[in-house]
């Protein structure tokens, strides 16, 4: 299974479903892969984006935290499956020459990637499930939300808020 190296543009509000969304895009900037997330998860990442200091450590500080004490390197994330319009995830950790792969949510994989600045991946069935999704194409069927997702630029993710 090919795997395509991307990164998170940026976190918005879903304009018709008034949910969260990270966005992911390729290094190339030519696939958007949008992924519906919940509240809570929306604002770990967001406080990593925005590089706001909390007076203590949240939960995703905390595995960062645990990792970096056990001397193991989180070498990469990678969303490996699109499942009954559920998004699935690895995390590839590396201690002591062994290579772990641990199941993750998406968000939660996302959200650790940007505390040890480790590269997100997507393979590239997921890219194509997450194109005939019946109902991922519901919540982005408006031709006019996905034109807007396969454009946008950095100028137009801006600050996260919730």
């Amino acid at each position: 299974m090919r795997e395509i190296e991307m990164r998170i543009c940026g976190l918005m509000m879903d304009p018709i479903t008034n949910m969260p969304i990270v966005v992911l895009k390729d290094l190339q900037n030519e696939t958007v892969l949008p992924i519906w997330i919940g509240v809570y998860e929306a604002n770990a990442i967001a406080l990593e984006i925005e590089k706001v200091a909390t007076p203590r450590p949240m939960t995703h500080d905390l595995v960062r935290n645990i990792l970096l004490g056990f001397d193991a390197r989180l070498r990469k994330v990678v969303v490996t499956e699109l499942k009954d319009d559920t998004f699935f995830a690895v995390l590839w950790v590396e201690r002591e020459g062994q290579l772990y792969g641990i199941d993750s949510r998406p968000s939660d994989a996302l959200a650790l990637a940007l505390r040890l600045d480790c590269p997100i991946w997507v393979t590239d069935d997921v890219i194509a499930s997450s194109k005939l999704s019946p109902t991922l194409n519901e919540k982005a069927n408006s031709e006019e939300l996905r034109k807007w997702l396969e454009n946008l630029g950095e100028e137009d993710l801006g600050e996260y808020k919730m």
